[in-house]
């Protein structure tokens, strides 16, 4: 990855120092928990004076939190598709690079990108990766084209898995329709007059 692209490690930004506005922010933490594939808009905020001080996403860049308590959590990955740029914290760090921001955060929840972050992993109760280890990872790079075309499938699948108002639970939801009209149909035993 190291070839494609640059880690930018993000720097000082605190819980306490969160605002109800000013410039948008990414906190590590909040990858893990607030944010999926990709973002358009932060949750948090931070003073512009702070902000000006700080490291920030661009459109395209990826997020990438690098500390958690377990493995499989440290390299989760949010794609910045925002317009403005965000500030980002310490324990994450920014991946600059020219490939589709979606199709890199994809392949960091990979089974093969698993394997290979692994090694890199360092620290007991804490664990870690730095920005110099995830430049040691390999990442496929088909045509820009192809990387358009798997995004758009697995956004269709992300999609159908997730969306509360479309894809599976919607399919649910009619399938538990479909279900209640039949049983009342089956069970009603009210003779025709």
């Amino acid at each position: 990855m190291g070839e494609i692209g640059k880690f930018i490690h993000g720097i000082g930004i605190q819980k306490s120092d969160f605002s109800e506005t000013g410039v948008g922010c990414i906190h590590y933490g909040q990858i893990h928990t607030h944010f999926g594939v990709w973002a358009n808009e932060t949750r948090s905020f931070v003073n512009p004076e702070l902000a000006a001080r700080l490291r920030k996403a661009r459109k395209g860049d990826l997020v990438i939190a690098t500390t958690s308590e377990d493995d499989e959590a440290v390299g989760k990955a949010v794609a910045w598709i925002g317009d403005k740029d965000v500030a980002v914290s310490t324990d994450a760090y920014i991946f600059r690079h020219s490939l589709n921001p979606k199709y890199v955060s994809y392949y960091f929840q990979t089974e093969h990108f698993q394997k290979q972050k692994k090694p890199h992993i360092t620290g007991t109760k804490v664990r870690r990766i730095s920005g110099e280890r995830l430049a040691r990872i390999r990442i496929p790079v088909p045509s820009t084209e192809e990387q358009a075309r798997i995004v758009a499938i697995l956004d269709r699948f992300d999609t159908l898995v997730n969306d509360l108002s479309d894809g599976l639970p919607a399919e649910i939801n009619a399938r538990r329709r479909q279900y209640e009209h039949y049983r009342d149909r089956l069970l009603d035993f009210t003779e025709a007059a």
